[in-house]
């Protein structure tokens, strides 16, 4: 019998801690680094960081290819590697675990100076630093994350996730200075503020870190920076606005390589609005290449990212958003209320059984009721047909189900004269008459209309913003989807490319 082993990559089989700390598969690595001009790998003297490294993959990766590339210049293999570990390739740790995780990865050894380390280094980390240092408090937030001294504020014996390259104003100090050709990695994504109602299911609230990073790595000057980030940027939101408008602005961008559905670029893992990576090339000025994978297809094209003031992932969409703003008809993003229409949070509810002078109030939990002189604001709104919509999307902003199309909008009712809603729900617009309620619900509820919302819908919030590609309609007559594509004379591709994304809506 003919013998066989397996022996499994150790850097596939290491589970995912968490949404804000996600492992990268070597093979995802080696993705990102194709994007990189190959003869990168067959210089001795271009240098890398991965300033946020988790299990060393992407240093690992580098290494090896290397090792390949520089062959015939060190012919010697242990000169060679002794090289490539000592000028080439160097890291900085997110975590005391993470940093000998990453030095067993790229020495062999989790001390760089120990006997089994593949090149011997002077001191244990070698060229993988970390330090456990602390957040830098300043009226209760770390001045340089954002993370809440009351969550991360926890004592020496604690990890701080202070992370090291981005609690410093001079990111060059960890190298005395050196300069790096190529940055590269998958940063932490995102770290509590203390804010929200911790559950067992979530934390609470949370604040994007991952751009932190990438503007952190802009300051070393590299040649070439790529990332691993979540896609959310695409549309801003919470600490993301003016992020979205560098990233947009920046014509250096020649790739951005972009997944829909984050469980096509990481198994198992599940983030709101997908991932991607993309390559900033300090020598490049020009349209972005774009791949896009969805639904078991690959789409290209090369366009600018700031064609609109927020990203429209997919190309097709764009012929139709032409076609539908060349009307020049105002949008819903004019008409949607902000936030607490009425000025109630959605953990606040009334009493169950009505008084006088009250009014039915729509919660997460239905409807409770409270006194029509507790209503904070818009309390002319009140006697009018309201048409409300959940402010938390469907499928978790983005993914989709087993057809591969979405629903997008979770929920919409029609509330009547004489009541309200939380801030659970986004409210639409108001009427006069019932029956424009129902022609304007019946609106909301056609593919064109959860289409246009889609192109942008990247969180599983949904805010007012969400709307700007959304034209509002005459309502004094019912709207459907055919009468929609006629009107802004959809052709049968464009057709099929919606009904392809979304799904029917009863």
């Amino acid at each position: 019998m003919e013998n066989s082993s397996y022996n499994p990559d150790v850097l596939n089989c290491i589970a995912n801690l968490s949404n804000d700390e996600v492992f990268t598969p070597p093979e995802l690595a080696n993705n990102v680094l194709d994007l990189l001009p190959q003869e990168l790998f067959r210089s001795p003297q271009t240098t890398f960081l991965d300033p946020f490294t988790k299990s060393g993959v992407f240093l690992r990766e580098i290494v090896k290819r290397l090792d390949r590339g520089l062959e015939s210049v060190i012919p010697d293999r242990q000169e060679r590697i002794d090289h490539i570990l000592h000028n080439q390739v160097f890291g900085i740790a997110c975590t005391e675990l993470t940093s000998l995780l990453s030095r067993r990865s790229v020495y062999c050894s989790k001390s760089a100076d120990g006997k089994y380390s593949v090149s011997r280094f002077k001191t244990p980390s070698g060229n993988i630093l970390y330090s456990n240092i602390n957040h830098t408090w300043e009226g209760g937030k770390c001045k340089y994350c954002g993370a809440s001294q009351a969550v991360y504020d926890r004592g020496s014996e604690s990890e701080q996730y202070a992370y090291m390259f981005i609690h410093t104003d001079n990111p060059t100090k960890f190298f005395q200075n050196m300069k790096f050709d190529v940055v590269i990695g998958n940063p932490p994504y995102q770290m509590s503020d203390g804010g929200g109602m911790q559950t067992e299911s979530s934390s609470g609230s949370a604040i994007p870190l991952y751009q932190k990073f990438v503007e952190q790595a802009k300051k070393l000057k590299p040649r070439y920076l790529s990332m691993i980030i979540p896609a959310r940027w695409y549309s801003g939101g919470r600490g993301l606005d003016e992020f979205r408008d560098m990233m947009l602005n920046d014509c250096k961008i020649s790739h951005l390589v972009d997944y829909s559905d984050s469980r096509d670029c990481f198994p198992g893992v599940d983030i709101a609005g997908g991932v991607c990576y993309f390559l900033w090339d300090s020598a490049y000025n020009g349209l972005c290449h774009i791949t896009n994978y969805y639904k078991n297809t690959i789409r290209f094209s090369d366009r600018r990212l700031n064609e609109y003031p927020v990203f429209v992932r997919y190309s097709q969409s764009i012929n139709i958003i032409q076609k539908v703003l060349s009307k020049k008809e105002r949008t819903m993003d004019q008409s949607v209320y902000s936030s607490k229409p009425f000025g109630f949070r959605s953990y606040e509810s009334g009493h169950k059984i009505a008084k006088p002078n009250d009014v039915a109030m729509l919660g997460s939990k239905g409807f409770t009721f409270v006194n029509r002189d507790d209503v904070r604001i818009n309390i002319q709104l009140i006697d009018e047909w309201k048409v409300v919509m959940s402010k938390a999307s469907a499928e978790h902003a983005g993914q989709t189900d087993n057809e591969g199309r979405k629903k997008v909008i979770s929920r919409i009712e029609i509330l009547k004269p004489n009541q309200i809603c939380t801030e659970t729900y986004l409210l639409l617009r108001t009427f006069k008459t019932e029956r424009e309620a129902i022609n304007m619900t019946n609106y909301a509820k056609t593919m064109f209309f959860r289409f246009l919302m889609s192109t942008i819908l990247l969180t599983q919030n949904i805010a007012r913003d969400k709307f700007m590609f959304v034209p509002i309609q005459d309502f004094s007559h019912p709207w459907t989807d055919e009468m929609l594509y006629k009107k802004y004379g959809l052709t049968e591709d464009e057709i099929a490319f919606i009904e392809s994304m979304i799904r029917p809506m009863e």
